[in-house]
């Protein structure tokens, strides 16, 4: 799915595919194709989700990070979010769920 400048409103890999890209925004409007379109992947190579270009979050985007971490686990891979934008970091305090959002 693909929004405005060519941005994607799901994740998607890195041009050498080691890592996944972030969509700009991760919120109720986006985060189910988003999460599907990550199911739908293989977890990244680095084990590296860049969420440095996240620029609008709700707490959906708490949920379908969750649900990759979760995926991850269950596959017994490793996966850390860098990059965390701060409003997102806020979410995830408020939540409790800070460890699992940093890595």
């Amino acid at each position: 799915m693909t929004t405005r400048a060519g941005t994607t409103s799901t994740f998607a890999p890195s041009a050498d595919g080691t890592r996944w890209i972030a969509p700009s925004a991760l919120t109720f409007d986006n985060a189910a194709p988003a999460l599907a379109a990550a199911r739908s992947m293989s977890p990244p190579a680095s084990g590296v989700v860049d969420l440095s270009g996240l620029h609008a979050v709700d707490s959906s985007a708490v949920a379908v990070l969750l649900a990759l971490k979760r995926r991850a686990t269950a596959q017994r891979r490793r996966i850390a979010f860098t990059g965390t934008p701060p409003a997102l970091a806020s979410l995830a305090s408020l939540y409790g769920v800070e460890d699992l959002i940093d890595g």
